[in-house]
C-alpha cells in the first residue's frame, strides 16, 4: 500500500509539472503571436507635398520612422509631387493593404473624405485638421492658441516701442487661433502694447509678406511675428534688412538667423505622428477629434518649452524666459485662459 501510494503521488507531481510547462509554453506562444501580429502591421504616411518643400512634413516622417523602429512595424512615407499624384498615391496604399494610412493638413481633406467613404473598414488618420463627420478617420489637431499666447506674452516682454506686428496668411477661423491667442498673450504681459495685423492673402507669397512687414516696422513695430507659412521667409528678409525682431512657425526657424529670428512657435508634428502609430499598435487608437496642446507636448515655443540650437537672444534674456516658463505652466494646469472665441 505504501509503495502504491508513493507511486500515485509521484505520478501526480509529474502530471502537475507537465501541466505547468504546458501552461508556460502556451503563454510564450501567445506573446510571440502578438509580437508577430505587430510586425505584420503596415502603416503608411501619404503626404500631399514633397518633404523638402515643407519641414512640417519632414517632422511627420521623423515621427513615423521612430515609431516604426521602436514598435517593430513596417512603415512607409509616400511623397506627392502634385494633387493628382497625391490621390493616386493614397489609393495605392489602400490597394496595397496598409492597415493604417496617415496624412496631414487641410490639403488632404478632399481626397481623404472620398477614399475613406469608399473604404469604411479601413483606418485613416489626418494631422493638423479635423474631419469629425468621417467615422473611420482619426483627426489630430493642435491647440495653436496656447503656443501663440506664449508668443504674444514674449512679444510683450521684448518690445521697447510697445508696438508689435503679425504678418498673417489669410483671414478667418484657421488663423484666428494664432492672432487672437497672440493678442491675449500680449495683453497678459504688456497691456499697454498694441498689435498691428496684416494679411498676405495666401501661404506662399513671401514678397507680399516682406512688403507688409516693412510697412509695420515703419509704423513702429519692433517685433513682428511671421504667421504666413512660406511667406514668413519674406518677413525674415525684412527683419535682416531693417533690423527688427521676428519669429517663425511650426519648426525652429531661429537657426536661420538667430540675430533677428529670436523665437519660433512650434508644432511637434513628430510627437503626434509617433503617438498616432503607438496608439494604433497598442489598440488604444480612437477615431474622432484629438487635440494636442502644451501639456501634451503638441505645441510650444522655442527656449520656453523646447531647447534650440540657437543661443537665447539678449532681447529675451533669462529673466523674461523665467516669466514665460511660469506662464507655460499656468497654461498647462488651466489657471491661465488661452481660449479663443473663433476656434
Amino acid at each position: 500500500m505504501k509503495k502504491r501510494l508513493t507511486l500515485m503521488l509521484s505520478l501526480v507531481l509529474v502530471m502537475a509539472l507537465l501541466a505547468a510547462c504546458g501552461s508556460n509554453n502556451s503563454k510564450n506562444e501567445g506573446s510571440n503571436a502578438s509580437e508577430s501580429d505587430k510586425k505584420d502591421l503596415k502603416i503608411a504616411l501619404v503626404l500631399p507635398e514633397e518633404i523638402g518643400v515643407n519641414p512640417f512634413f519632414e517632422l511627420a516622417d521623423q515621427g513615423l520612422q521612430k515609431a516604426g523602429e521602436e514598435f517593430g512595424v513596417k512603415v512607409s512615407t509616400i511623397q506627392s509631387s502634385d494633387p493628382n499624384a497625391f490621390e493616386q498615391n493614397f489609393r495605392s496604399t489602400v490597394a496595397e493593404g496598409y492597415d493604417l494610412i496617415i496624412t496631414a493638413t487641410f490639403q488632404a481633406e478632399d481626397v481623404l473624405r472620398k477614399v475613406a467613404a469608399e473604404n469604411p473598414d479601413k483606418a485613416f488618420a489626418i494631422i493638423d485638421t479635423v474631419m469629425p463627420d468621417v467615422p473611420n478617420v482619426r483627426s489630430v489637431a493642435f491647440i495653436e492658441n496656447e503656443a501663440s499666447f506664449l508668443l504674444g506674452a514674449a512679444a510683450g516682454l521684448i518690445t521697447e516701442s510697445n508696438v508689435v506686428g503679425n504678418i498673417v496668411a489669410v483671414e478667418g477661423a484657421l488663423m484666428d487661433k494664432y492672432t487672437i491667442g497672440f493678442e491675449k498673450g500680449l495683453a497678459h504681459t504688456n497691456p499697454d502694447a498694441k498689435v498691428l495685423v496684416s494679411y498676405v492673402g495666401g501661404f506662399t507669397d513671401s514678397a507680399k509678406a516682406k512688403e507688409l512687414a516693412k510697412v509695420q516696422n515703419s509704423q513702429g513695430a519692433d517685433f513682428i511675428a511671421g504667421m504666413s507659412a512660406v511667406g514668413d521667409f519674406g518677413v525674415f528678409e525684412a527683419a535682416a534688412e531693417d533690423g527688427f525682431y521676428t519669429s517663425g512657425q511650426d519648426v525652429d526657424r531661429t537657426v536661420i538667423d538667430p540675430e533677428h529670428i529670436i523665437l519660433s512657435q512650434i508644432k511637434n508634428v513628430d510627437v503626434v505622428t509617433y503617438d498616432t502609430v503607438k496608439q494604433f499598435v497598442n489598440n488604444t487608437f480612437e477615431y474622432g477629434e484629438n487635440y494636442y496642446g502644451l501639456a501634451d507636448d503638441g505645441v510650444g515655443l522655442t527656449f520656453v518649452t523646447r531647447e534650440s540650437e540657437s543661443p537665447l537672444s539678449d532681447a529675451i534674456g533669462e529673466e523674461s524666459l523665467a516669466k514665460l516658463k511660469e506662464i507655460a505652466e499656468g497654461i498647462k494646469d488651466g489657471s491661465i485662459d488661452t481660449s479663443v472665441t473663433a476656434q
